[in-house]
């Protein structure tokens, strides 16, 4: 399989490429493709052109736009100029941009058509950016008064490359700073063991599903780009085009969030035929419903892989390989087990680490994690200790080391001193025949401190009731795990990296009080 340890920085990636495969497709988008040696070249412009604008190494680059070919130009751009790109979520408000372009310190930031008129609102009022560059009209004049030799700048593996903005569900987002090491610390280790969880093959076509400004995605994309193969992008995701460009390019491998997998299974007459060329599909970003990974393994005959990790481990750091994936097995349940070089501890409130199947805090320690919170050293020195992340998921590791999730701790909800993962009663609810997707959450209440509550959407045409559902719950959990009060939604409230935003849902029950616990 196309492994090259020689590449240890984002930086080396497309002139090796270039060198070795020069008209092979390496990114295509909307019906635009650029091979790896124009890739090289339009991104070494880019380089050129920052250095011009009087940046330097180190400098804040940000990307507010859809997916192109511009964002993978301007990545490498970025990092042959030893700059640190920061890819903004185009679905923000003005608000919440302002916030990171302003934590960030951006000195140049690049736009598309759609979000031009929100940077000019925004941009008179940053104090260190000195332009923006519109994507449609400025862009290729920008880059095409430079020359295509590179800067004689030399990243190590463990300078930062890209500064990736939380979902901020708790308070203003914060900036997580990746270095180099983290786009190829968990490809090494699998190639050093001979695994093949996440492998790549000659000629490999792979989408990109989830968005760049996502951890999830511009890991997924440098894989890709690092094995030589073809990335196929779309400005934003929607299942009809996902499932044509499967079709009609031959996707055979894939990044996907469960709600994307979903979408896809859904779309009318989709069948084994849709799939047939893709082997491997990458899922994760938030737990998967049993039910939903069942129906993904007898449609799509693909061999599938959860991994589970977070921005700031540097993605991925758990995996659930393809062997696992077994219907009826146990395993479905869990998120995997660590990669080779990467450790799992769980600890207890006072960060005792306790014994296999006790539940605690899920800590991991990864060559991939995270250098930082941007300016941030209390909240860096809160989440990364002697090492090791701590995630803020609530889980346990059984006798064989594989990893399960319970939930995020601070979704907990605790019932007369019993507490109780939400997690656990979703995937019970998920079960039910009528029920599409279930959100749990804690609410407050006089007699035992909280009390359960299930947002539930229903599928089309499908009834329930909520008597319907604790009877059908009796089957699957004890008496004091089933909600109390059912809320019917048409839909659940999401953030861009389709998780669900509990804070929405709990908002109206908690919004009175000074503390959110009870």
């Amino acid at each position: 399989m196309p492994y090259f340890p020689n590449l240890r920085t984002v930086a080396d990636v497309v002139g090796f490429h270039a060198a070795r495969q020069p008209d092979t497709t390496a990114i295509t988008c909307s019906g635009r493709s650029l091979t790896y040696a124009a890739l090289h070249r339009e991104s070494t412009r880019v380089a050129a052109a920052l250095g011009a604008a009087g940046l330097r190494p180190g400098a804040r680059v940000a990307y507010l736009g859809m997916e192109s070919e511009h964002y993978y130009e301007i990545l490498f751009g970025a990092a042959k100029s030893a700059m640190v790109l920061v890819p903004v979520n185009w679905r923000l408000t003005a608000g919440e941009v302002d916030h990171i372009l302003r934590d960030s310190g951006t000195e140049l930031l690049f736009v598309d058509r759609g979000q031009a008129e929100l940077a000019e609102k925004i941009s008179a009022d940053l104090p260190r950016l000195r332009a923006v560059v519109e994507l449609d009209s400025e862009y290729a004049a920008w880059k095409a008064a430079c020359p295509d030799e590179p800067p004689a700048l030399a990243a190590t593996e463990d300078d930062p490359i890209v500064q990736l903005y939380t979902s901020g569900t708790t308070g203003l987002p914060k900036g997580v700073v990746l270095a180099h090491r983290s786009f190829f610390a968990i490809r090494d280790a699998l190639a050093g063991a001979g695994l093949h969880w996440i492998d790549w093959r000659p000629g490999d076509r792979s989408l990109i599903g989830i968005p760049g400004f996502h951890v999830g995605g511009v890991w997924w994309a440098m894989q890709g780009f690092a094995a030589g193969v073809t990335n196929v992008a779309m400005p934003r995701f929607d299942s009809t085009a996902a499932l044509r460009l499967i079709r009609e390019v031959g996707i055979t491998t894939l990044c996907v969030v469960p709600s994307m997998l979903r979408l896809l299974l859904a779309e009318p007459g989709v069948g084994e035929a849709d799939f047939r060329t893709v082997r491997k599909i990458v899922y994760g970003g938030s737990p998967i419903a049993e039910t939903l990974l069942r129906e993904a393994i007898a449609v799509c005959g693909a061999d599938f892989a959860q991994i589970y990790g977070l921005t700031e481990t540097g993605n991925t750091a758990i995996c659930l390989p393809p062997a696992d994936h077994v219907p009826g097995g146990s395993r479905l349940r869990a998120a995997g087990r660590p990669y080779p070089g990467v450790r799992v501890k769980i600890i207890d409130a006072d960060g005792a680490e306790v014994p296999a199947g006790t539940v605690g805090e899920v800590c991991l320690h990864t060559p991939a994690r995270m250098l930082e919170y941007w300016a941030n050293p209390a909240a860096t020195a809160a989440t990364l200790v002697d090492g090791w992340v701590h995630t803020g998921d609530a889980g346990h590791v059984d006798e064989d080391g594989y990893l399960f999730i319970s939930d995020r701790i601070k979704d907990m909800v605790i019932v007369a001193g019993e507490k109780i993962f939400p997690a656990e009663i979703e995937n019970a609810l998920a079960k039910h025949p009528a029920v599409a997707e279930a959100a749990v959450i804690g609410v407050p209440d006089d007699r035992f401190g909280e009390a359960v509550c299930a947002f539930v959407a229903l599928r089309p045409h499908h009834t329930a009731g909520p008597r319907d559902l604790v009877l059908f719950l009796k089957d699957h959990l004890a008496s004091f795990k089933i909600p109390a009060r059912f809320e019917f939604i048409d839909a659940m409230p999401r953030n861009p990296s389709g998780k669900i935003l509990r804070r929405a849902l709990r908002d109206r029950f908690w919004r009175d009080r000074d503390r959110r616990v009870n």
